[in-house]
């Protein structure tokens, strides 16, 4: 999350430069990102390797499953070089509105991961190992396809393997962008490990159950992490070429389209929740517990959407520390802060049912305070732009 975070700072700069046809500072962006997803890639690969079981035993996974976990994590960490071309790459091409391609590329990839799992699982009998390893056999084929196609390209995109740096200009820009972006990646990491761990202390069965909905809410969240994402490039492409009279449609849009995402897609998940559970289990225990996860938080999921197109707006404006600030104190300050009060202290509150609506309470909150943000934003914009049209 926070080399991703990064990513967020490359594609906020190249659709920036891309909207005022600033083709030299696009090119060495460009070139900057793609050699720092490199090195992002080769210290995620030491510190993943080498810190993999320590991890989970403080994350307290149950005993039964650590030497599995602990397996899968190291082989896992060593795709994570391609794992940052990929997220790099894609990022720099939907930062100038080509999302087909790097959709293609991820399609491909989980088509071959999806072989690789029957063949190493059921074939030669490799257990978690071949799941991993296919893991990271279809991440090198989609940071493969990224890199051809951002060589063959054309235009200031297209990315020149000899010329490949970092730019020190540049680089602090995209630090600057995505650092706090960055910060709040690891952040939310940390507390989701820690909700993590409060999941563990229920046992196996809630384990496994709260594993398999997160995973089938996983589909709903990269689904409107994509409005996301278009909101940042958008906004930053309008910022770029200074039609910021676009900035509120943009937000309005994605907003609209998110709601419409998060309810289908969360409730729809909801809806056939038994049989989505089903294909990770045959235990009725873990299926219960599952539909008690996607009860609470794929009902609501709409909520998160939108709270992500609030942040990713403002990080198109060029304004990240604001939305990391709230984020972090509305969404994983008010869930830690419920863990280590209510929920330790008072036994009617720990359940994992109070541990779930957290996050539509988190929500809530921190899209109303980013409401607030947004709108102070553009009121200073207003009167920037404002001065500036006088001064002229």
């Amino acid at each position: 999350n926070f080399f991703m975070g990064l990513s967020i700072g490359a594609n906020v700069l190249v659709a920036r430069y891309f909207g005022a046809k600033n083709d030299k500072d696009l090119s060495e962006t460009v070139h900057t990102a793609m050699m720092l997803s490199i090195y992002s890639g080769i210290i995620l690969t030491i510190i993943g390797v080498l810190c993999a079981k320590q991890i989970l035993i403080w994350m307290q996974t149950p005993e039964a499953g650590l030497g599995l976990a602990t397996v899968y994590l190291r082989i896992y960490f060593l795709g994570m070089t391609a794992t940052m071309i990929y997220n790099f790459g894609s990022a720099i091409l939907r930062a100038v509105g080509d999302t087909k391609r790097p959709l293609y590329y991820l399609f491909a990839a989980g088509i071959v991961n999806v072989i690789l799992n029957l063949i190493f699982v059921i074939g030669f009998k490799l257990s978690v190992m071949g799941v991993a390893i296919a893991t990271v056999i279809s991440q090198c084929i989609s940071a493969f396809l990224i890199l051809k196609c951002m060589v063959h390209e054309s235009g200031s995109i297209r990315l020149d393997l000899r010329n490949l740096g970092i730019n020190k200009e540049k680089f602090i820009k995209i630090v600057q962008i995505g650092l706090p972006a960055s910060l709040q990646g690891v952040i939310f990491s940390l507390s989701n490990v820690v909700i993590q761990s409060s999941v563990n202390s229920f046992g196996e069965i809630t384990v496994a159950g709260n594993s398999a909905a997160a995973n089938i809410e996983g589909f709903v969240y990269v689904a409107m992490n994509s409005l996301y994402q278009a909101a940042i490039s958008f906004t930053g492409q309008n910022v770029g070429a200074g039609k910021y009279e676009r900035v509120n449609r943009i937000l309005y849009t994605a907003e609209a389209c998110v709601i419409v995402v998060g309810l289908v897609l969360g409730n729809g998940a909801l809806f056939f929740g038994r049989q989505l559970l089903s294909i990770y289990t045959e235990n009725p225990a873990v299926i219960d517990t599952g539909m008690k996860r996607m009860n609470v938080i794929a009902r609501t999921y709409a909520l998160c959407g939108m709270m992500d197109v609030m942040v990713g707006s403002l990080r198109g404006l060029g304004y990240s520390v604001m939305p990391m600030i709230v984020s972090l104190i509305g969404a994983c300050g008010l869930r830690l802060l419920w863990i280590f009060t209510f929920f330790r202290i008072y036994e009617q509150f720990h359940t994992p049912q109070s541990l779930y609506l957290t996050y539509p309470v988190s929500w809530i909150i921190t899209i109303c305070a980013h409401v607030v943000c947004f709108v102070i934003v553009r009121r200073r914009i207003s009167r920037r732009l404002k001065t500036q049209s006088m001064a002229q």
